[in-house]
């Protein structure tokens, strides 16, 4: 996927989002938009050129249960349970789909079979995999939000993540699943910060 498409993709993903109230929308219609263990879509192959139809059996849905135990007491903490969680949840879907390869950011491993992920799968699956916590009563401290864009054509190229909400005061946070390989803890920063154009420090 060129930087160009990708940017037109975006383009019409944030033209129609003003206008959805009730669930988040995503750049296929092939993406369920209620998610359950039992049947939930995944990404992958940039900006969702594959889309796969998933379930968990009842032990890997537990494996994900047990990581918000014990329940968090502060909203931090609840926001270390749900990274732990993305993590486990990419490493059990990695293994599903092929994409355990995936690298950090749009790094390639030049092998198609690795199917890398771009900004736009990360965030769809990580928006997808916090809803499905979120229905689960999992979170008792934020709730999750529509995916959120920075950059777009004036500020450098568009750049996409998953977003939650803490309740308590309503600020929002940025789940960023993309500079990572599989796997691997996503970062999670207050969202003014990520939109300013954020980036972890290089090891």
């Amino acid at each position: 996927m060129t930087k160009q498409f990708l940017a037109i993709d975006l383009l019409l993903v944030l033209l129609i989002l003003p206008y959805s109230t009730h669930a988040v929308v995503f750049i296929s219609e092939e993406i369920n938009t209620t998610p359950t263990p039992e049947n939930f879509s995944v990404c992958f192959d940039l900006s969702c050129k594959s889309i796969a139809q998933l379930s968990l059996n009842q032990n890997q849905w537990q494996s994900i249960r047990q990581l918000f135990l014990p329940r968090a007491n502060t909203a931090a903490k609840e926001r270390e349970h749900i990274g732990r969680a993305i993590a486990r949840m990419e490493q059990l879907v990695g293994e599903m789909t092929n994409t355990n390869k995936d690298k950090g950011e749009n790094e390639s491993t030049d092998d198609p079979r690795d199917h890398q992920m771009d900004c736009i799968d990360e965030s769809t699956n990580t928006t997808n995999y916090i809803y499905m916590m979120q229905e689960a009563g999992l979170l008792q401290w934020h709730h999750i939000k529509e995916p959120v864009t920075r950059g777009f054509f004036f500020f450098g190229w568009p750049h996409t993540t998953a977003v939650i909400e803490e309740k308590a005061n309503a600020t929002n946070w940025a789940i960023d699943s993309w500079f990572h390989d599989n796997g691997i803890k996503p970062e999670i920063i207050p969202l003014p910060q990520w939109k300013s154009g954020w980036h972890p420090e290089t090891k």
